[in-house]
């Protein structure tokens, strides 16, 4: 057997061991590996982590990129023209928000199932195609209904990506490495959102009326057009799972073998026929129940910002500040530095998730929810057209707590990892139900008649961050339950535990650091 650099290898094996010397212990992190992990590795792993990084990273950024692109081009619109044309109330906004939000709920878990038994390298491109086509259709509708149909499909055929792209990234990444790049793939979606602005105002300001269509048609139109190299992109580049993958121009049979050796060493299974002994484990354990409301609590908690709805108030006879308005421009750019303040603050997170908290998720968690109460209490308590410059302020940086939803879906599938079929379960019903509540609470807490005040919706979220405080430290006390419970297991049994330890569903890690070597450590 050759590999695609034409040198001779052995046999095709994932039994390679790791660390590859076994008998030379692993260095200390460095500040260079702080920094990017691959600093501390072999030149081996360093390459075929480049190689990964260069094909799956790539592609899960550009193509979450473009996802939140035709995700979140309909508000932009709708504050550009389409309401107007539409002839929209205020509500319909969220109408249509939420049918695409029923079409976002239908796919994500049977789409992270077929990614167990299907390449990723078919699947994920294939739905990037069709999600493009839905928003090409929207250029032309004329009636709100139209909109809510093709807005649905777009939920259908995007539903797949991000989950599916987490559940992808859990297959290749440790402990150390995953924050980051889980972080980077979702800050790109971050990314398409603000974009999107600059795409809107572009649009508006240089094709608003060409050929007769509307600013808010052409933003369609566009979107479509930049999806279709990144899904061919994706059909030609996104590698296989570890445990399916096949030697190819991409990867050496050695450089899949050694992926396989990672994932191995730190307990995350692949994949295995479904059994009924296999389905009753799945049914009793907690972690089915349990940590998907956790994110449920992150993605529905975080306030939704006023700040497009209070610059347009501006506008509104009679006018609350004589003499101040804000043009179509303005209101679509103005809100933009938050996004960029959100997206270094995620950043920054994930990388000492990662590095200097050795792997760990959940005080990231915690301190973000405290966060968000802060903000939201703040807000609560200001008046509306006083003081500008400091709502500027606060618009800009309420968003510091809301950056730990990589984080949340890395520990699920950090804890769920001695099951492939559980982990992508999770991370699947994870994202679904919490777009299964966010179908449903804006047409009650977050009205669009209510901003830019919504005191329902702040106080909604202050309720949502008091039980994700509680909710983490419940599965904490979970975690250290079953660990205390298998310790006394192995210690009875002679055995040292390293690395993991036997549960309910499996084994379950202490991400990014080892497990003590006595029992009594593990008790205190």
């Amino acid at each position: 057997m050759t590999t695609s650099a034409g040198t001779k290898t052995p046999e095709f094996t994932s039994e390679l061991p790791y660390p590859l010397d076994p008998a030379t212990p692993p260095p200390k992190p460095s500040w260079l590996g702080y920094l990017w992990d691959t600093a501390d590795v072999s030149a081996q792993e360093r390459r075929m982590l480049f190689k990964v990084d260069a094909s799956l990273l790539l592609f899960a950024s550009l193509g979450y990129f473009i996802k939140n692109l035709d995700q979140t081009n309909v508000t932009s619109a709708f504050f550009a023209g389409m309401k107007e044309d539409l002839n929209m109330d205020g509500n319909e906004l969220v109408y249509a928000t939420s049918y695409w939000t029923a079409g976002y709920v239908m796919g994500q878990i049977p789409s992270n199932l077929l990614l167990t038994r299907i390449s990723p390298q078919y699947v994920i491109p294939t739905l990037e195609l069709a999600w493009g086509l839905a928003t090409l259709g929207t250029y032309s509708v004329t009636s709100v209904h139209g909109l809510y149909a093709l807005r649905f499909f777009v939920g259908l055929f995007e539903s797949g990506f991000y989950p599916g792209m987490h559940y992808i990234l859990g297959s290749w990444y440790t402990p150390r490495e995953l924050a980051k790049r889980s972080t980077v793939f979702w800050a790109s979606g971050s990314l398409g959102t603000m974009f999107s602005g600059f795409l809107q105002t572009a649009a508006y300001n240089n094709l608003d009326g060409v050929n007769g269509l509307a600013g808010w048609r052409w933003l369609m139109i566009v979107d479509a057009i930049v999806t279709i190299p990144v899904a061919l992109f994706g059909f030609v580049f996104l590698p296989d799972l570890p445990w399916s993958a096949k030697p190819s121009l991409l990867l050496s049979a050695e450089e899949i073998a050694l992926a396989r050796a990672r994932m191995k060493a730190i307990g995350r299974k692949e994949s295995e026929p479904w059994s009924k002994m296999k389905l009753r484990r799945i049914l009793s354990g907690w972690y089915l129940y349990i940590l998907p409301i956790e994110y449920v609590l992150w993605n529905n908690g975080g306030a939704q910002s006023p700040m497009q709805y209070w610059l347009k108030s501006f506008n509104v006879k009679p006018y609350p500040v004589p003499g101040v308005s804000y043009t179509v421009s303005q209101i679509q750019l103005l809100p933009l530095p938050a996004t960029a303040i959100f997206v270094v603050t995620a950043l920054v997170l994930a990388w000492v998730s990662d590095g200097p908290a050795k792997g760990r998720r959940w005080p990231f968690i915690i301190a973000g929810a405290i966060t968000v109460l802060i903000f939201d209490i703040i807000w609560l308590s200001m008046p509306l057209y006083t003081n500008i410059r400091g709502h500027f302020v606060y618009f800009y940086f309420m968003t510091l707590g809301t950056t730990a939803g990589p984080l949340i879906l890395n520990w699920i599938s950090e804890i769920t990892q001695a099951d492939n079929e559980l982990r992508a379960i999770c991370v699947a019903l994870a994202n679904d139900l919490a777009y299964v509540v966010q179908a449903v609470a804006p047409n009650f807490v977050w009205k669009t008649t209510d901003f830019p005040r919504a005191t329902k919706g702040y106080h909604w979220s202050i309720v949502l961050q008091c039980l994700l405080i509680i909710w983490t430290f419940l599965i904490l006390y979970l975690l250290r339950r079953d660990r205390k419970k298998a310790a006394v297991r192995h210690f009875n049994a002679g055995i040292e535990t390293s690395g993991s330890l036997e549960s309910a569903a499996g084994t379950v890690p202490v991400p990014g650091a080892d497990l003590p070597r006595k029992v009594d450590e593990i008790m205190a």
